[in-house]
């Protein structure tokens, strides 16, 4: 009995990749024609145009007939690596399907599997539309997660600069790499080809934004919307001759495009379908899925049984007993000798300092192959063993992405424990943005892709790192400037680490910089990844205004920086709050920052975006967001200036209500170099 519950599970898994899937969306928001009505006869003919249509053979058709009001536009495009005449065909089989799963709708859309079909009564060729989303994905899950993405991610990224690159009648790529536990990653990513590459690359960048919320382990999933689409297996679904397709033909002229739509998701998480829909109108969208199991050899089924067990039996008794020696061996790898690092700071000479903060010294050294490093002199023992130590350096030195800053390795010798970044010449963003005369030098475009920057890194925190980091200590003075001004986040010395799934937690002793925490977490002790959306939104604030949360003040009110902003969004005069140093044309990308910092600074928490959300807002100037509700107004004058007063003491207790008390670290880090310890 126990071994036939195996192979009843073992065949499950097996043919459930392989599963067809058909998915359709029906517009409930542009309405119904009748049968015999003008735009319904414009709509079989244009349908009926491209099914029969034999010279294009680049799977790629735009068609429109009728006039307006009843013109009717369609779009169909196959996979990249489909023949002309299975193109043809799903073409064929997909109108007919439509018009029947979407009676009357004078808007719809099909995607069958090797083809895509839609038809509107509004202008779509051009235009970049990710809603709606709809995600399917393969049930089975991945035994390395990390090292499943390690590979994903840059095959995506590989794949989706080559489909951007294409040419007004292919935009599609496809390719495979090697991931861990003997497994091939098989990928394609495909969009309409009347779009230019920077709507393709946002498109493409937009979706496979939405696989860490959905589907993030899963061994395969099918990513699609009306402009591009994805999907990623570890088994080979395609024609593997189509990796190196011939080149296209020269392409006609390029049709203006517009920018995309936020969608806004929904879920079916029993069907294992996520469906992200547009905010049009408060009809409900209608969206089917249909999945057709393909029959597999039962015989082949046993054989490729045995050898996955056998080959996953062997891994697990070699990862048991080598385990704790690889987890030293990467310790160990990263570990400096300290007279190295002593002679490399001139004996942690004050010249060579660079700042001090609650945890540690800071000092600038150069290693003797010429490379430049800062060093953070841990001030006492932590507590922690050497063996503990190592692991949490390890952990910390896998973080690895261009926003955050990269630490290099440590150093241990008695009670000397030492911790090793990179060195970044132009030190935080806060001597910049805050100081009078070198605020000039960041302009407006450098503002901006300074809030991309940070924004990109918080997200890799929250989604694509090895477990879920809540910062807890976002603001200026951990933001770090490289060579070209770009931003990278430090100082994680008050971040919260998290295993997967796990979203927020609480905590006894309240430990941030004030002005800078949400209520929730001031006064409860409450936090989560919307602590650091709404630390975030400061930051933005403070970026656009040139001015600090804790020091802000405009005339005799005295009010501080959410409350004016908030006052000034709300009477119309939002540009009051950027800063006047501020030279631009065009006030479009600051006026929707604002809009954002708002959004990221409401009281209630469930209404600030996610990390996700805000990254699609700032690359998409024309998306539709929401309207911002109230923000918390944390900071008066008096509690200001009881701030201003301890700096130097470095920490102050507060009293949120009469029922209980908080204490608050407010750091004053200099250097603003990461920590790997949670606070």
């Amino acid at each position: 009995m126990c071994c036939l519950r195996l192979f009843l599970s073992l065949f499950f898994f097996l043919i459930h990749p392989a599963t067809l899937t058909v998915a359709q969306y029906c517009y409930n928001e542009n309405g119904n024609y009748t049968s015999n009505s003008t735009y319904g006869g414009n709509l079989k003919s244009v349908l009926a145009s491209m099914s029969s249509n034999t010279e294009i053979d680049y799977g790629f058709y735009k068609f429109s007939a009728g006039e307006y009001p009843d013109k009717v536009n369609a779009i169909a495009l196959c996979r990249g690596d489909v023949s002309p005449e299975e193109c043809r065909s799903c073409v064929n089989a997909t109108s007919h399907n439509l018009l029947q799963s979407c009676p009357n709708k004078k808007e719809a859309i099909m995607w069958p599997g090797k083809c895509m079909l839609r038809y509107s009564n509004r202008d779509i060729f051009g235009v970049m539309e990710s809603q709606p989303l709809i995600a399917y994905y393969n049930t089975g899950n991945v035994s390395d997660v990390e090292g499943f993405n390690r590979v994903l991610r840059p095959l995506l990224e590989r794949l989706r600069n080559g489909a951007a690159s294409g040419n007004s009648t292919r935009k599609f790529a496809l390719g495979s790499d090697l991931a861990p536990n003997f497994q091939t990653i098989y990928a394609l990513v495909e969009c309409t080809p009347d779009l230019d590459q920077t709507d393709c690359n946002n498109c493409l960048l937009a979706t496979q934004g939405f696989i860490p919320q959905c589907c993030n382990g899963k061994q395969g999933g099918v990513y699609v919307t009306p402009s591009c689409n994805l999907r990623y297996e570890t088994y080979g679904f395609y024609d593997p001759k189509a990796e190196a397709p011939p080149p296209p033909p020269s392409p006609p002229p390029q049709p203006a495009s517009f920018p995309p739509v936020l969608p806004s998701p929904t879920e079916n998480n029993k069907s294992g379908i996520l469906v992200f829909a547009g905010k049009k109108s408060n009809s409900s969208p209608s969206a089917i899925v249909i999945a057709v199991p393909t029959v597999v050899s039962a015989v082949l089924i046993i054989c490729i049984g045995i050898c996955y067990f056998y080959l996953r039996v062997r891994k697990a008794g070699k990862k048991v007993e080598s385990e704790a020696e690889d987890e030293i061996s990467s310790a160990e790898s990263l570990q400096f000798d300290f007279g190295t690092i002593k002679v490399a700071t001139e004996n942690f000479s004050n010249a060579n300092k660079l700042g001090q903060g609650g945890f540690g010294v800071v000092y600038k050294g150069r290693l003797p192959n010429g490379q430049e490093i800062a060093v953070k002199r841990l001030l006492k023992p932590s507590g922690q063993g050497n063996l503990e130590f190592k692991n949490e350096v390890v952990l910390v030195a896998r973080l690895q992405h261009r926003n955050l800053v990269r630490l290099i390795g440590f150093c241990l010798e008695g009670n000397e424990r030492l911790l090793i970044y990179e060195f970044l010449p132009n030190s935080s963003l806060d001597k910049f943005i805050f100081d009078p005369i070198k605020r000039a030098v960041l302009d407006w475009e450098r503002r901006y892709k300074i809030i991309g920057g940070i924004a990109r890194g918080i997200l890799y925190l929250h989604e694509d790192s090895q477990l879920r980091i809540i910062h807890r200590d976002l603001k200026a003075e951990n933001i770090l400037l490289d060579a070209d001004m770009n931003p990278k986040i430090s100082d994680f010395g008050t971040a919260k680490l998290f295993v997967l799934d796990q979203t927020q937690g609480n905590s006894k002793k309240v430990m941030g910089t004030y002005g800078y925490m949400p209520p929730e977490y001031v006064r409860h002790g409450r936090f989560s990844v919307k602590s650091d959306v709404f630390s975030f939104g400061v930051l933005v604030l403070e970026i656009v205004s040139g001015t600090k949360i804790s020091s802000f003040r405009k005339g005799e009110s005295e009010e501080g920086l959410l409350s004016y902003a908030w006052k000034n969004w709300r009477q119309g005069t939002t540009l009051n709050l950027v800063d006047p140093t501020l030279r631009v044309n065009s006030t479009t990308e600051i006026l929707r920052c604002i809009h954002i910092g708002l959004l990221c600074v409401q009281e209630n928490v469930a209404q600030r975006p996610t990390m996700a959300s805000i990254l699609l807002m700032l690359n998409d100037n024309s998306i539709t967001i929401s309207v911002p509700k109230k923000p918390a107004f944390l900071m008066d004058r008096s509690t200001i200036s009881d701030m201003s007063s301890c700096r130097e003491q470095n920490t102050r207790t507060i009293r949120p209500d009469q029922s209980r008390s908080r204490f608050v670290e407010a750091s004053a880090n200099e250097a603003s170099i990461t920590e790997p310890y949670p606070r």
